[in-house]
């Protein structure tokens, strides 16, 4: 007897159109589409043809028609400012309203783009769904990013309005925001009519007469906007990711797959139930907090948790099962990094203990390869599945995971489970071919994907083709390394470009920090390979520790050392480790690996807009110059 999964894996990829059909009874559509899956031009597929919707709509306003007014539809918590609000549906409803009548009344329509540079306050989201009620465009860049950064989106986006606020808080610095708007702007070839400012009492921002408009001011004075409906495969959204060239990409996401496959993974991932409270601790500028912070939650009819915080230090280890208690979430959506940091600062869980969470049912962990140590930790400390899952700004919603709204799969550390109904996923070798089981290769993706993954690349067709179609033709090709086992479990090991070439051998970077995170003093590593005359590249460690380790750091490099070469063999020639303090970072928690390798080459680089701390590549690039590299850092 075939499984409930199996057959919906099936369905799903043999009768898309069947299966994606049934989903989309879901959602409130004002017209039904006519085709579920547009295949007439390849690789440019679209999902559900001739429908009509307003993605606000069904975040919002149907809620408040059937029965949910008064639930929570937002809780904002933010340890920094010590404010907690919560947000009804009919409270969300008027905000996001009032607010889409303002870009209406500064002249935003229907496909016109508005950037939305915002802290993690729910004005963020407010914005968001104000775009979609009244069929723009929005493009939110991460609240604090450079003002060249910014420029380039405007310049790309072309936004006829850009929201923002007076000013962000990380952790207990104040960031103004408006002067970094302001030389964004002045940077920027394209002028935006109007920015609409949130003025918070941390910061006062000055204004430009004419052109900066008071957000409360402005909402108050408009007129209440209504539902604009748009076609299925118009765009949602425009979320920028980093491109290889230095000019980022801008991922689009239509208005009508993408609320089919989030409301179908809250229920079928993530098991959720209208009505309970879902937390992804995450940012509303990369798309954790789109999917899952946003929208996901909202479509579904669940309270979205938005935090202000970190955590650590805001204002302890403490933070996240804290958060947990108090507002009775169900469900924790966040980063490995996140917990491999409680667990560096708290590796016995003594925090755990002041808490109550016995209303918590899972945690989920995506955003980079989630280590078998720290999975385990969380598995012991929690006493809930504890869920590894993959995905990508692209694909805007789960490649694979363990699917508990389904079933739930036996884990397997180190692998992020079986591909979700909709992904065909394939391992294939340079030659095009599939690899056999066990074997590293690229990862790839069966066209169609399905709904919710990107349909292209704003105004850059060609550079989508060039960026993901064009090396495997008929797939979606990934960029991430890795195997598929005997089983049909994925194992995620590095970015194809983290896999090191050693004297011919070919070694994942992924799987040498898989046992370092062993260790037990190590709390956090990583791995690149950097340039070796006699083998072409060899595997160089950092190794983070945890608090209180008393052994020496060179005994400490001798034992991880030895671990590697009994748990993957002398072929790794793994023989040089550096402690360093903490790791490069990006704000959504993803190692600057490729940074730290062309530190190591003394290669030039760019210090990447989205680090978390542009002050840790000097300490990398002094670490590495006591092992003999950064020769010119």
């Amino acid at each position: 007897m075939t499984s409930l999964y199996e057959q919906m894996f099936s369905q799903s990829v043999n009768d898309p159109e069947a299966f994606w059909g049934e989903a989309a009874k879901a959602i409130d559509w004002v017209k039904t589409p006519t085709q579920v899956l547009d295949s007439s031009n390849p690789p440019f597929y679209r999902w559900f043809r001739g429908g009509v919707l307003n993605t606000c709509y069904n975040a919002v306003d149907r809620h408040v028609e059937r029965g949910r007014a008064d639930q929570a539809a937002i809780i904002y918590d933010s340890p920094v400012t010590g404010v907690v609000r919560t947000i009804t549906y009919r409270e969300l409803q008027g905000q996001v309203a009032q607010f889409g009548g303002l870009l209406r009344k500064l002249g935003v329509g229907k496909g016109d783009r508005v950037i939305i540079y915002m802290p993690m306050i729910p004005e963020a989201v407010i914005a968001m769904l104000s775009c979609a009620r009244i069929g723009a465009v929005h493009s939110v860049v991460f609240g604090g990013f450079a003002p060249s950064e910014l420029s380039t989106r405007i310049n790309d986006a072309k936004p006829k309005v850009i929201v923002s606020a007076s000013c962000g808080i990380e952790g207990k610095k104040v960031l103004p925001y408006k002067p970094m708007l302001d030389q964004a702007i002045d940077l920027s070839i394209h002028k935006p009519g109007h920015t609409v400012i949130y003025q918070r009492p941390q910061a006062e921002a000055s204004m430009v007469a004419g052109r900066d408009v008071d957000w409360v001011e402005g909402a108050a004075a408009a007129a209440p906007a209504e539902c604009v409906p748009v076609d299925a495969t118009d765009p949602l959204y425009i979320l920028y990711t980093s491109g290889t060239t230095g000019q980022p990409k801008g991922i689009v996401r239509d208005n009508g797959g993408h609320a089919v496959a989030l409301t179908w993974t809250m229920k079928y991932m993530y098991n959720m139930q209208p009505g309970e409270r879902f937390w992804a601790a995450s940012d509303v500028g990369w798309v954790v907090g789109h999917s899952y912070i946003c929208y996901g939650p909202l479509l579904y009819g669940c309270t979205t948790v938005m935090f202000e915080g970190k955590p650590v230090g805001t204002p302890d280890p403490g933070a996240f099962w804290r958060m947990i208690s108090q507002h009775k979430i169900a469900t924790l959506f966040t980063a490995p990094t996140a917990f491999r940091a409680i667990k560096r600062e708290d590796p016995d869980g003594e925090f755990l203990k002041k808490y109550d969470l016995g209303g918590f049912r899972a945690l989920f962990l995506a955003g980079e390869r989630s280590d078998p140590d720290t999975l385990m930790w969380a598995e012991t400390k929690l006493n809930v599945p504890v869920i590894d899952h993959w995905w990508q700004t692209e694909t805007g919603w789960a490649i694979s995971g363990n699917p508990l709204g389904i079933c739930k799969f036996k884990v397997k550390y180190g692998s992020a489970t079986k591909p979700l109904p909709g992904w065909d996923v394939r391992v294939l070798n340079a030659e095009q071919q599939q690899v056999p089981d066990g074997d590293i290769g690229a990862i790839v993706v069966k066209l169609p994907m399905p709904p919710g993954s990107l349909p292209t690349l704003w105004n850059a067709d060609d550079r989508f083709l060039k960026s993901y179609m064009a090396d495997y033709p008929g797939y979606y090709q990934t960029g991430d390394a890795g195997f598929i086992d005997e089983d049909g479990y994925i194992s995620i090991m590095a970015r194809t470009d983290d896999i090191i070439n050693v004297a011919g051998h070919r070694l994942s970077t992924g799987g040498m920090e898989e046992v370092l995170s062993g260790h037990q003093s190590v709390a956090e590593c990583a791995v690149i390979g950097v340039a070796d005359q006699l083998k072409g590249q060899v595997p160089l460690g950092f190794l983070v520790l945890k608090a209180g380790v008393k052994k020496s750091h060179d005994e400490i490099v001798k034992e991880v050392v030895a671990l590697v070469r009994e748990k993957i063999g002398p072929v790794a020639d793994f023989k040089r480790a550096v402690v360093v303090e903490r790791l490069p970072k990006t704000r959504s928690g993803k190692i600057l690996r490729g940074t730290m390798q062309k530190i190591a080459d003394s290669v030039e680089y760019k210090c990447p807009a989205t680090i978390d701390d542009p002050a840790i590549l000097p300490e990398i690039a002094e670490a590495l110059k006591s092992l003999g590299y950064a020769k010119s850092a």
